[in-house]
């Protein structure tokens, strides 16, 4: 009877569904300390794109060897700027044109593909990108081009469920990884060149179910469970008339989470449209033509949408410097609780961690025109005579003032994400010499239809480089080195343990630098431009490393002149992935 028993339980076992592997939510908060997965976005949901391990370090690294390489397939190779996932013997990148693969860890062969049917007639700016997507419970997490958020069954790749982030025929669209805490999926949105507004949504990760919407610009009322909550800021407070209606504002890179505060921090985009004439671009000291809250970094109450602070790095915004760029917590070198970022208008703001409140700011990039600086209170000095000119006082009345204006309006840095060294407490920022002409135009707003009232040619500052890889101290704004490329830099960083730096150029070269000299210790040439997110993790006793190659982005689009200086670059879809082989990980 016993083993007819055990025989019945031995089928049972053998035909009962397996069951999928869980993320929790302790691993997320853990993530950045365990070194055989990544399921977070930022190697951490602080962002730091920092690594603990050191089996490669300054001494072996030229030793690291290609493991396997993944081909994007197809003829859809357009910028690839994913960040690898890895978890449970598996890897899953996002590509152009909204597609997920699921990748087997251990051979680099396909396990199962999703390719989002995208509609006609879809709007994204700065090229079919996709950067990446957010892992919890048994479901991977991420968004598409038709503004739509997607959770794929992680073994099989099945939808579990859909659901719509904004209407993409008004302009909307999604390119950024979703951000998962406690069971909550918070995404932005994408379209600030098409009159939209920006928003942050929170959702149940395993159903869908909506909790709440909290718009970034001012006069916008927020939900929660279904029903109306709070205005955003106070209606009319800084912008004129109906212009806050389509104000832009949009979040389009996602978001960082402070566990330390239980803070979200967003990161909101140009206010809509570009000429800011239209929104009071008058000498305003009293705050009345600042725009809130776009072009700012927002910290929010992740169960209620409501902003906990604000502070906004270019008011009265002019020249297209968005204030999306990652926020990145981290403790100094005096313990105190700080946040870091590299805004597009070439500063570099250092801001506390319980309040926002402003602490330093420093340029992290040279020929800095439209301010002269930052004052104690964290607001920038206006240099009025940098700011393109009024149409309505042109002449024919359609094309104001043309004034050249550095950074350009793709940043001193932008989208790309910069890393934190915890073994040296530096910040390695990916940054660009660049500047603009610039003008402004009379513009009306239409739905669907850019929304930019403004003209513009970008330009290089600089005949020996655009790219400049930069090693900055937060604590004292000094500049510790600089590595300088010739084309622009748009890739992300990684810091490891190891004293390694690593990011990709749009030549093709993968490169490893020592972090205390940026002297070139390893590269590796890709065959496509790389404007992707390293990784790094320890798979069987070994260190690997995996980079996106595929040449895109917004450069080729909106580069002006410099567009034309990197029209030879190849593009591409190469997923590669390296590893120092344990019998050389002693070798010098």
């Amino acid at each position: 009877m016993n083993k007819f028993i055990a025989a019945v339980t031995l089928a049972l076992v053998a035909t009962a569904p397996v069951a999928h592997a869980q993320v929790t939510e302790e691993m997320l908060a853990n993530d950045q300390a365990t070194t055989d997965q990544i399921v977070t976005n930022g190697m951490g949901r602080d962002l730091q794109r920092y690594s603990p391990l050191e089996m490669i370090t300054k001494e072996n690294v030229d030793n690291l060897v290609p493991a396997w390489a993944f081909s994007l397939g197809g003829e859809k190779q357009r910028g690839q700027e994913t960040q690898p996932l890895i978890y449970d013997g598996m890897m899953y990148i996002t590509g152009s044109y909204s597609r997920l693969y699921a990748i087997d860890l251990a051979t680099g062969a396909e396990v199962w593909q999703y390719d989002a049917r995208l509609p006609e007639g879809i709007l994204p700016c700065c090229d079919v990108v996709n950067r990446g997507g957010a892992i919890w419970n048994d479901k991977i997490i991420f968004g598409t081009l038709d503004a739509q958020l997607v959770a794929l069954d992680l073994k099989t790749g099945d939808v579990v469920w859909r659901d719509k982030i904004a209407d993409y025929k008004a302009g909307y669209s999604y390119t950024a990884a979703p951000l998962i805490v406690d069971g909550m999926v918070y995404t932005g949105n994408s379209g600030g060149e098409f009159g939209i507004v920006g928003e942050v949504q929170a959702r149940n990760a395993d159903t869908g179910e909506l909790v709440w919407t909290r718009p970034v610009i001012e006069g916008h009322m927020g939900t929660l469970n279904g029903e109306e909550s709070t205005m955003t800021g106070e209606l009319n407070a800084s912008w004129p008339g109906d212009m806050w209606k389509t104000g832009g504002g949009a979040t389009w890179l996602g978001g960082s989470y402070d566990a330390d505060t239980d803070t979200l921090v967003f990161g909101t985009g140009n206010p809509a449209p570009w000429n800011s004439w239209l929104r009071n671009a008058g000498q305003m000291n009293d705050g009345s033509g600042d725009n809130l809250y776009a072009a700012s970094r927002l910290g929010i109450d992740p169960d209620t949408g409501e902003i906990k602070w604000h502070f906004q790095t270019t008011p009265r915004e002019g020249w297209d410097y968005d204030g999306v760029n990652e926020v990145v917590a981290y403790t100094d070198r005096d313990g105190n609780m700080r946040y870091a970022t590299a805004d597009r208008n070439g500063y570099f703001y250092v801001l506390n961690r319980e309040d926002g409140a402003f602490v330093s700011a420093t340029p992290f990039v040279k020929d800095i025109s439209w301010a002269n600086g930052i004052d104690e209170n964290g607001r920038p000095i206006f240099n009025e005579e940098n700011r393109p000119g009024d149409p309505t006082e042109a002449a024919d009345g359609q094309k104001g003032e043309v004034i050249f204006a550095s950074p350009s309006f793709l940043g001193g840095k932008n989208w790309m994400p910069m890393a934190f060294s915890q073994k040296t407490g530096n910040f390695y920022i990916p940054s660009n010499e660049w500047g603009m002409d610039i003008w402004n135009e009379p513009i009306t707003y239409k739905k669907g239809a850019a929304y930019l009232g403004a003209g513009f040619t970008i330009k290089p500052n600089y005949e020996d480089h655009i790219g400049s890889l930069k090693a900055m101290d937060p604590d004292t704004g000094e500049l510790v080195w600089e590595y300088k490329n010739d084309a622009p830099l748009w890739s992300g960083v990684m810091t490891t343990a190891g004293g390694l730096v690593f990011f990709g150029t749009p030549e093709g070269k993968f490169l490893a630098l020592d972090d205390e000299t940026g002297e070139e210790l390893w590269s590796f040439q890709t065959g496509s431009g790389i404007v992707g997110q390293p990784v790094t993790w320890e798979q069987d006793g070994e260190q690997y490393v995996s980079v996106i190659s595929g040449w895109g982005g917004a450069v080729p689009l909106w580069g002006g002149e410099v567009a034309k200086k990197v029209n030879y670059l190849n593009q591409g879809g190469m997923l590669w992935t390296f590893r120092l082989p344990k019998e050389l990980a002693a070798a010098e």
